[in-house]
């Protein structure tokens, strides 16, 4: 073996241990939001919920708000792979995302409800916007291949979001059948 192989070893190495630091310090994230709300979130709270030092979460995540995207950005990617496999399945494509959305609001209640808060934050907090907003867009993308009335197309993006929210803050049913009888309406109307 020559040195240019122990050396790219070496380095493949540090990166999979930074890359799975770095994905503990956003766990750690979410489940400080989980526990104490987006206000919790400091590089202290984070680093002593990762068994890590504050001054590795921030060598991470230099600012709050590349701590909280980069705890966003992994929720939403998430969200992203479901919704998109929704969309490649053939299927019931109401059905799919009634499933998610009572899957994602109705059993992780806690963690659900840490996660709309985040996308709540975005409003106050210019960085998260975009990412917040992945969520209405991929819905939008579902309700592409239902139907192409604009209208249609967002009133199924509203009831999707508004079904979330009853769903997490009023305790509605989180009742895969009500909740694809409402998204069914929603299209309709």
């Amino acid at each position: 073996m020559d040195d240019t192989t122990d050396d790219s070893e070496h380095i493949d190495g540090r990166r999979a241990r930074g890359e799975k630091r770095r994905a503990e310090i956003i766990e750690a994230t979410l489940a400080v939001v989980t526990r104490d709300g987006a206000a919790g979130v400091t590089h202290r709270t984070v680093a002593k919920q990762a068994g890590t030092t504050t001054s590795l979460s921030t060598y991470y995540f230099a600012t709050l708000d590349d701590l909280l995207v980069a705890a966003l950005t992994s929720v939403a990617d998430a969200y992203t792979a479901r919704i998109r496999d929704i969309i490649d399945t053939p299927g019931d494509k109401l059905t799919g995302l009634a499933h998610l959305i009572a899957e994602s609001a109705g059993s992780g209640r806690e963690r659900a409800l840490a996660e709309r808060e985040l996308a709540t934050l975005a409003a106050r907090r210019p960085a998260l916007r975009p990412v917040a907003r992945r969520w209405r867009e991929n819905i939008a993308e579902l309700a592409t291949t239902l139907t192409d009335d604009p209208a249609a197309i967002a009133a199924l993006v509203a009831a999707s979001d508004g079904l979330c929210t009853a769903i997490l803050l009023d305790n509605a049913p989180a009742d895969p059948d009500h909740i694809q009888a409402v998204l069914q309406r929603a299209v309709r109307n």
